[in-house]
């Protein structure tokens, strides 16, 4: 019974995380970073590469059951949620800033230990801020994006780089590597892609592949780097994500500005206030979850 509700933590969390992962604006690793997995995550992904074989074990039957989930949510997304990104882009751009509103502060509380008497360090909650805010003022300058179904070794190497950079900023919390592949022009071509091989049309399986290689490339050359400013440096870093998360509010709205068919940034007058109350409502429900998984593993 304990392994099954394991089994089905992990993929719930995996679910969640790439839900997040697969819209501009949030982050999966904000997600894991809420429901206290985002340490265990990091280190599991830097076991498989560096640890001894009862670690990388241990790492890789976490993460498999982190990926099914994730996986799973990540088709869902890529076959309904991205439609109604772009049937109601104001009412999702509503509930994700309710969302990361709401989050902030659990975050603070939760590294309260932390961040006390750390409060030198706030300047790098401003560096994070700054930092995604000229991200997402980059991804209103790019195209609709780039053509991918011309395979030469340019589209190759600019689609794999472009790959190992944003899984970068798919696990850090407050930045959201879909926006990256927005400023690479890359977001639309890709969810494309992705939604043409679920359909069963495998002339996208090569390109799906460099990306996917891409991804396995920025997983093993930064996640280093993560754990070991987590291990060292952690107010700097838990104010930087912070910073990340205050900015990806400006990033959510400009995010109807990014459709295929850009639409007018979200003001007050297009914010709905019923879909930024389930955004809390949905952040409640995901620390209830987390104090499930906590009280299971007493």
């Amino acid at each position: 019974m304990k392994k099954i509700k394991e089994l089905l933590m992990n993929f719930i969390q995996g679910f969640c995380m790439a839900l997040a992962d697969s819209v501009p604006g949030v982050s999966g690793g904000t997600i894991a970073f809420l429901l206290g997995f985002y340490d265990k995550f990091i280190t599991s992904l830097d076991k498989i590469v560096r640890g001894n074989i009862e670690e990388k074990k241990s790492a890789l039957k976490f993460l498999i059951k982190l990926g099914i989930g994730w996986a799973i949510g990540f088709c869902i997304s890529a076959t309904i949620l991205s439609n109604l990104f772009h049937t109601q882009i104001y009412a999702m751009s509503s509930l994700f800033i309710g969302f990361i509103i709401f989050a902030i502060p659990i975050v603070i509380y939760e590294e309260k230990n932390t961040l006390r008497n750390k409060y030198q360090h706030i300047i790098f909650t401003i560096i994070g801020a700054i930092f995604v805010i000229s991200i997402t003022l980059l991804s209103s300058h790019t195209s609709d994006g780039i053509n991918i179904t011309n395979l030469n070794l340019w589209t190759i190497i600019y689609v794999f780089i472009s790959a190992a950079i944003a899984i970068s900023a798919m696990v850090l919390p407050g930045i959201s590597g879909s926006t990256l592949l927005l400023i690479f022009g890359l977001y639309i071509p890709i969810m494309n892609a992705i939604k043409e091989f679920l359909h069963l049309n495998f002339s996208y399986f090569p390109i799906l592949l460099v990306f996917g290689l891409g991804i396995i490339a920025g997983i093993l050359l930064f996640i280093r780097l993560i754990k070991h400013c987590l291990e060292k440096y952690r107010s700097q870093t838990i104010y930087t994500i912070i910073g990340m998360m205050i900015g990806s509010l400006y990033s959510i709205t400009q995010g109807p500005t990014t459709l295929s068919e850009p639409q007018a940034a979200m003001n007050f007058s297009t914010f709905n206030f019923l879909f930024f109350i389930i955004g809390i409502l949905i952040l409640v429900a995901l620390q209830a979850l987390r104090h499930f998984a906590d009280k299971k593993e007493i």
